[in-house]
This record gives C-alpha cells, sequence and structure tokens, in this order.
C-alpha cells in the first residue's frame, strides 16, 4: 500500500477511483498521502496525471484538464476537474462565487463540548507574524483573512487511544488549512495531522526521516483523518451531487471503539 518515493522518506498511495463523470467534468475519489499534481519539480506520483492517463484518448484528441478544488497530500476525497477551458472557466466561476458546497469528515482528538458550532476565527501564515519553521503553517491571528467554517459531531468513541469524535465540516471560505486549524483552535486537532497536531516537531521530523515507530505512537495514523466526502457544484444550469465514503484507515478507527457514545451516525 505504501509506496515509497525515490530520494524522499515521504511515502505516497498513488489511487484514486472515479465517483462521477460527464463529458465536460470529472470528479476522483483521491487516495492519501496523494499530491494532486506535481510541484517543486519533484517527480512523483500524483493525481492530475493518473488522471490524464485514464483519459489518453480524451486529452490525445484535444482535451485539456484543470483541476478546479484541490486537497492537500493526506487529505482524501473528492477532486473535481475540468476537461476542457470552457468547463474550467465555468466551474471556477462556481468557485469563486462559492456555489459549491464542500463537506469533509474528520477524526478528532476528545470529546467535544458542542454538537454544533460555527469557528469564525481569521487565520494567516504563521511565519507573517511568528517565527516559524514550517513555511505553510496557518495560524489563528486577528490581522488574519475572514475564515468561517461549521462543524457537527457525528459520533463520538473510546478506543485505546484515548476518547474520539468524528466531526462533519462544512467550509464556508476556503482558506489554506482552514478545517485543520480552525478545530486545532477548538482544542480538537484532526488526528494524525503532524502540523497542528501533538507537535509541529512531528512534521519535521516526518520530512527528515520519514514514517517511524515514535511518530506513530504521537499520531496513530500515517496521515491526517480528514477525508473530502461530499460536493455539490453547478454546471450548465444543472446541480450536481457527489458523495465519496469513508476510506478504510478511517473506518477501522471507527469500528475500534468501546463504550461508543453516538450522537448521530454518518450517513
Amino acid at each position: 500500500m505504501w509506496i515509497p518515493i525515490s530520494d524522499a522518506p515521504i511515502a505516497c498511495f498513488p489511487h484514486f477511483e472515479v465517483a462521477a463523470e460527464s463529458g465536460d467534468w470529472i470528479v476522483a475519489d483521491k487516495g492519501a498521502p496523494l499530491i494532486v499534481h506535481p510541484s517543486n519539480g519533484k517527480k512523483e506520483p500524483n493525481l492530475l496525471e493518473g488522471v490524464e492517463a485514464l483519459l489518453i484518448y480524451e486529452t490525445t484528441n484535444g482535451a485539456v484538464l484543470s483541476l478546479i478544488n484541490r486537497l492537500d497530500r493526506e487529505t482524501s476525497g473528492l477532486t473535481l476537474i475540468a476537461k476542457n477551458k470552457a468547463a474550467a472557466r465555468q466551474l471556477g466561476r462556481a468557485m469563486q462565487r462559492r456555489l459549491m458546497h464542500k463537506e469533509y469528515l474528520a477524526i478528532v482528538r476528545g470529546r467535544p463540548e458542542w454538537t454544533e458550532t460555527a469557528c469564525d476565527a481569521p487565520i494567516l501564515r504563521q511565519g507573517d507574524v511568528a517565527e516559524s519553521r514550517i513555511w505553510v503553517k496557518q495560524a489563528v491571528h486577528p490581522a488574519g483573512k475572514e475564515c468561517s467554517t461549521v462543524f457537527r459531531v457525528e459520533r463520538a468513541w473510546n478506543t485505546s487511544h484515548g476518547p474520539l469524535a468524528l466531526v462533519r465540516c462544512i467550509p464556508v471560505t476556503g482558506r489554506m488549512h482552514q478545517i485543520r486549524v480552525h478545530l486545532a483552535h477548538l482544542g480538537h486537532p484532526i488526528l494524525g495531522d503532524k502540523i497542528y497536531g501533538p507537535s509541529e516537531e512531528c512534521y519535521l521530523n516526518y520530512i527528515q526521516h520519514g514514517w517511524s515507530r515514535e511518530l506513530e505512537e504521537k499520531l496513530i495514523l500515517p496521515r491526517h483523518a480528514l477525508h473530502a466526502c461530499r460536493l455539490e457544484f453547478p454546471f450548465d444550469e444543472q446541480m450536481f451531487t457527489v458523495e465519496a465514503p469513508l476510506p478504510e484507515d478511517m473506518r477501522r478507527l471507527l469500528e475500534a471503539g468501546t463504550q461508543e457514545d453516538s450522537v448521530k451516525r454518518p450517513e
């Protein structure tokens, strides 16, 4: 399952499934960890190249693929890709106008005292206001950009790792790491989060040395437990809804619970 990348300690899982498709767009259910497009000139498996290979007939005949929404390497779930420039423009406008509705499921540490809450804490890159050894790390700060996420507890249960909860996350805005930052700010970081979890040292150690028994004891999962499970978007005056079931690693955690206290079962 875990395939090492040459000359790098990070592993990837180069797998995706087609969740929905039309002549103008395709929705992929991305595995994790898998980057969505090439970056920094480093050669490694990525979602966009995988979809291009799948649609080789269409790309050979002029199709031009464009990512509409992007997921972090370690976030699994639904990614929308346009097949041509006209579709990319239409879907891009819908994204800018906040006409797309996205939902995620996250497994978080602890048992939230709330059943539903909204977090409107503004965020910015931490390095803009304080020292940070992680360039991409975001932080809650009054000078940050407007940011809003709605959270609903679906289920809470006890495990040998402590209490956990399954939380539905509905971002109103689309800032970098928004869901992860807001959940950590609320005191319930996502399980397996190397940057916003127990310590940012987890991320630095992982980048330098890869996954280890020490990191497993702290993080439990080798990737953060965040899954893009639902996507609604308009196209050609129709509204499309696509859903993706929880991946196996997150399902295993749900099944490992003891003394379960169900708040609401996930659909």
